[in-house]
């Protein structure tokens, strides 16, 4: 850092465990991170000494253009004014979006607006998570962790069958011409090859271009791509998109440069029984993982979709709250659902209600994803009255960050790496039964199937 950029990074999340995500690699590269569930002050910064970079939490991945306007404006506002080297629009790996909603075509007219910048280099590949971007098509594994099979994004059998946004077209030139009217080009893999100097050559030729695409294979392919955004960011805050591929990038260019040279140490976290699992995804892996869990010891409790119904809500919390309170005293490790899998009869329930109330078939899933989060985070809060829980996982991206909300969490940093993607994490709230917990994220697709029992147990995967 210096006195031109006294944060080497600031970054916005499009959903709640994509921002973790990128506080993990961020602390993992040595960068004191810390993230906001609220839009930072500067005077926040006092209370964590040392601290390089900076995230915050959003939603707009479930968000309309117009809400995004209202959403992402102010906060890239709030980012620029720290005047980091980097800032960064941070979006799933799997580049979920649609022109109807987390429409990154529209984030990126908002950050080139706010950041005064004519070129916005975007950067999916995170082959970290087994995410790779050639010739501009991106390619995915099954997972994020283990060996699952990587298919290209259109033929993947969980992303091409999204219920909100499912990918049609993997090559994202394609993608993202649908979202926005900005000219879009790509440096391929093959200059990606040659280095960072090549990259930079082929930027100076292509500075019309209003989007440029990033090819990338592997670590050698971020570090050029980290080099090179480094070098672009020195004089000028660079706004970029992309996976955490650009925190990896970033941090290996960083250290290269000897900028940042410490590492952390993180102790091993142990196990904290009993576990309290969340989860509002309809993945086919956290699928298995719920499965795998209810067969080795988990108690099941769904939560039903009446509560999608109003009048409902307030006696559905109690109930279920005081169930999970008496397993919890039980000494059982619990799972929490509102669906196993995209086939659960919940969903055609939650769907059928929500369009008979007047939504559109595209605002289901988003007030679906508001009403389910916040309702998981009001029996939580209603349970730990009654027990302490030490440590709680959530399942869903867009669930989570709704959940967390409820909890009166205002900021999180990372306690030791678990799964790629998805580390244990403290939490930071004025409520003194909040304060403290440990909490892990994860997306629909990250994790083996044994997860919830690693992370119980405190295992790395």
């Amino acid at each position: 850092m210096n006195k031109a950029h006294p944060l080497l990074l600031a970054y916005y999340g499009d959903d709640f465990t994509g921002s973790t995500d990128a506080l993990e690699f961020l602390t993992l590269a040595g960068i004191k991170t810390v993230l906001f569930l609220r839009p930072p002050l500067h005077k926040d910064l006092d209370f964590f000494p040392g601290v390089q970079a900076i995230g915050l939490a959003g939603k707009s991945r479930s968000m309309a253009p117009k809400e995004m306007e209202e959403e992402l404006f102010p906060a890239f506002e709030t980012l620029r004014d720290f005047n980091a080297e980097q800032v960064h629009y941070k979006v799933c790996s799997t580049f979920d979006s649609a022109p109807h909603v987390g429409n990154i075509g529209k984030a990126i007219e908002i950050g080139s607006e706010v950041f005064n910048q004519k070129t916005t280099f975007v950067s999916p590949a995170a082959p970290h998570l087994g995410r790779y971007c050639a010739f501009g098509n991106l390619f995915a594994k099954m997972g994020t962790s283990g060996n699952g099979e990587i298919h290209r994004i259109d033929r993947h059998p969980s992303m091409s069958k999204h219920p909100v946004t499912p990918a049609h077209e993997a090559d994202l030139r394609l993608h993202l011409a649908q979202q926005t009217t900005k000219s879009i080009d790509l440096i391929n893999i093959t200059t990606i090859e040659k280095g960072s100097d090549a990259v930079l050559d082929e930027i100076q030729a292509k500075e019309h271009v209003q989007i440029l695409f990033l090819d990338g294979l592997n670590q050698e392919h971020l570090k050029t791509i980290g080099t090179v955004l480094h070098q672009k960011g020195k004089e000028k805050t660079l706004f970029t998109v992309g996976s955490s591929g650009i925190e990896m990038a970033l941090g290996l260019a960083w250290n290269a440069d000897k900028i940042i040279q410490n590492s952390f140490e993180f102790k091993n976290p142990g196990a904290a029984s009993p576990l309290l699992v969340v989860s509002g995804s309809c993945s086919p892996v956290t699928a298995g993982q719920i499965e795998f869990a209810t067969t080795n010891g988990f108690e099941s409790v769904a939560l039903a979709s009446k509560v999608m119904h109003h009048d409902h809500q307030e006696q559905s919390i109690a109930e279920v709250a005081e169930k999970i309170t008496e397993l919890l005293k039980a000494g059982k490790n619990i799972v929490l659902h509102t669906s196993i899998g995209s086939n659960d009869s919940r969903i055609a329930e939650t769907e059928a209600y929500l369009k008979h109330s007047g939504l559109t078939a595209k605002e289901v899933q988003k007030q679906s994803s508001k009403i389910y989060g916040r309702v998981l985070g009001q029996i939580i809060k209603t349970t730990l009255q009654s027990v302490k829980i030490q440590r709680i996982l959530f399942a869903g991206g867009d669930t989570s960050s709704y959940a967390a909300s409820e909890l009166g969490i205002f900021a999180l940093e990372m306690i030791a790496p678990l799964a790629p993607g998805a580390p244990l994490c403290k939490a930071i709230s004025e409520d003194e039964k909040v304060n403290g917990l440990e909490l892990n994220f994860k997306g629909g697709q990250v994790g083996t199937p044994d997860y919830f029992i690693k992370v119980q147990q405190g295992e790395k995967l």
